[in-house]
């Protein structure tokens, strides 16, 4: 049972679910639905999709996730992000608008439902860990910039398509001259009443005596607002017999449930771009999900997050949807409305299946131009360009993997950025990794403790080398280490004793292991006995299943300050208890 409650945390939270629970998630549940509403037809039209497969992927993904998501506040739909990346990589094998194109995205969502369920039955929740902050950082950036130009073609009535920054900025250049004047009226207008609301409604609100929650909830539903009014405006002045673009029908009820084209001849294809959106769909929404976690005192379980994950993208798939992950807006939006389960998730979805069946023919005189406007609004909260700034002063290795992925993001593409940013990450780290620090240590006066001679001012004896290694030995530093180590003894022809402090390796695998099998034969030809001090137990584990131990010249020491004082004490009585030979 316990094991089934692993894989189905439904089994846990649904035995305690009361009506205070039901409570609190239909209140969630109703504010989410409404802000859902128009963020899922704008990311729908991103992905270039018709509007009604944004609803679609935000009903049955939510009750997928409710079932096997361990967190009890994230929501699951269409986001800026993976709607971009859903875009670039159908468009590579299928016209925008066309049923290939359609199929393409469906098939889209299984292939990254498959792979992150099959990620999470492995376990393999540590993949979060190979994109690091400044890479998502900069991805994200580079995404939201690229997302608010390519949707600046709709406020302004005219085609830009693109992806990467240089093609829409050359499409919008081109075709200025045929800028529509109703259409940028209706865009600019939302698009000064979303920023204003963002800014201004709550303070007004507040003024007027509504309680700070209720104006915080009021204020993200602006959105909801402008969709409305737009609508009206364009039903009553007949804006699109002016040329005004609108989304049209949208066909009322809910998806038929069909499993995709398995046999589709794109799905080799789009593997790579079903991997990078299920890799960062999940970094994404793992980073949100412990967020909202840690504010409640809870936790989530990446793997069955993965889990999760899989089976809303499988779910969206089944039902005609594409690619979804957990957003941030709606789920602070969810937790501050105070959604106690994942039961407010498929409330959630109960009210945009309604949607779905009885408003659907309203949304036929919603303007394209705002739609666009609500995006640009989402998408430039996620821009952050003063990541470049704090990752200069913080360290260079940070500052060029962000760097790299915010520029390739912007000049070639979302996939290709995310690509260069973590290889730019590996690389990065290994060229780190290659080079440790390597301190000489010497003792702190009136302690045991051995701290860096260039630092501070310790007590060092010249026939002893004391050595700190602050990285764990492998094939990448071997040689270095090696290197470093003998350079060091040439200007000290005194040194009889070499010690290496080990308190930073936590690994030693083969390639550095004969490293230190060289240095050990290397030093005994020149009279040098080699030590070992603080070498932690899994290393010791692993030095006692190999030779090393039996042939080393010296011994292992439990202490930096032990093994100094064993050598010093050998020396002396090698040298009938001469004074020491001391340095300060």
């Amino acid at each position: 049972m316990h094991e089934l409650k692993r894989y189905l945390p439904l089994l846990d939270w649904g035995r305690r679910y009361n009506s205070e629970s039901f409570a609190s998630d239909g209140l969630a549940a109703v504010i989410v639905t409404v802000m859902l509403i128009p963020q899922s037809l704008a990311y729908a039209m991103l992905a270039g999709l018709p509007a009604e497969m944004g609803l679609y992927a935000s009903m049955l993904p939510l009750i997928a996730y409710g079932l096997f998501g361990t967190s009890t506040t994230l929501s699951v739909g269409p986001v800026a992000v993976v709607s971009l990346m859903t875009a670039t990589a159908v468009s590579q094998v299928a016209e925008a608008g066309s049923l290939a194109y359609i199929d393409a995205a469906i098939l889209l969502a299984l292939m990254s439902g498959a792979m992150l369920l099959l990620f999470g039955l492995l376990r393999m929740g540590f993949l979060a860990s190979f994109l690091s902050h400044p890479v998502i950082a900069g991805f994200i950036t580079a995404s939201g910039v690229i997302i608010a130009v390519s949707q600046l073609g709709h406020v302004l009535g005219i085609r830009g398509r693109g992806e990467n920054l240089p093609q829409l900025a050359q499409q919008l250049w081109e075709q200025l001259t045929l800028v529509h004047l109703p259409t940028v009226l209706v865009g600019g207008c939302t698009l000064l009443f979303l920023f204003w609301v963002r800014s201004g409604l709550k303070p007004l609100l507040q003024k007027a005596g509504m309680p700070d929650y209720w104006a915080g909830m009021l204020t993200r539903t602006g959105p909801v607002f402008a969709v409305i009014g737009t609508s009206m405006v364009a039903w009553g002045f007949d804006l699109e017999a002016q040329g005004v673009a609108l989304v049209g029908h949208v066909p009322a009820g809910l998806p038929g449930l069909d499993l995709p084209m398995l046999s589709h001849p794109a799905w080799r294809e789009l593997a790579v771009s079903a991997l990078l959106i299920s890799i960062i769909g999940f970094v994404e929404s793992v980073s949100v999900g412990h967020t909202l976690a840690a504010r409640r005192r809870q936790r989530i379980v990446p793997d069955q997050e993965l889990i999760g994950l899989g089976a809303s993208n499988i779910a969206a798939a089944v039902s005609g949807g594409y690619p979804v992950t957990g957003g941030f807006a709606r789920s602070i939006v969810n937790f501050d409305a105070g959604a106690a389960t994942p039961a407010a998730g498929m409330l959630t979805a109960l009210g945009i299946g309604l949607t779905a069946v009885f408003f659907t023919p309203y949304l036929a005189y919603l303007p394209k131009a705002t739609l666009a406007a609500t995006i640009i609004v989402a998408v430039l909260s996620l821009v952050d360009f003063s990541i470049l700034r704090r990752t200069w002063d913080y360290g260079i290795s940070d500052f060029a993997a962000v760097a790299i992925t915010l520029f390739v993001t912007l000049a070639v593409g979302v996939e290709t950025g995310v690509a260069c940013g973590v290889l730019a990450s590996l690389a990065l780290h290994l060229y780190k990794t290659s080079r440790p620090h390597m301190a000489v240590v010497g003792e702190v006066p009136g302690t045991e403790h051995y701290r860096n001679v260039d630092r501070h001012e310790v007590i060092t004896r010249g026939d002893i080398l004391s050595l700190r290694i602050d990285e764990s030995l492998y094939f990448a530093n071997a040689s270095f280490v090696e290197s470093r180590i003998y350079a060091l003894l040439e200007p000290r022809p005194e040194v009889r004793h070499v010690i290496l402090m080990c308190t930073a390796v936590n690994e030693i695998d083969l390639s550095a292991l004969e490293a230190l099998e060289s240095i050990n034969r290397q030093l005994a030809e020149r009279d040098i006995v080699l030590h070992l001090s603080e070498v932690k137990g899994p290393v010791m584990d692993v030095l006692r299943h190999t030779h090393f131990l039996h042939d080393l010249t010296g011994k292992v020491f439990l202490s930096q300050h032990h093994a100094v004082q064993h050598v010093m004490a050998e020396e002396d009585a090698a040298r009938g208890d001469r004074p020491h030979d001391w340095v300060i």
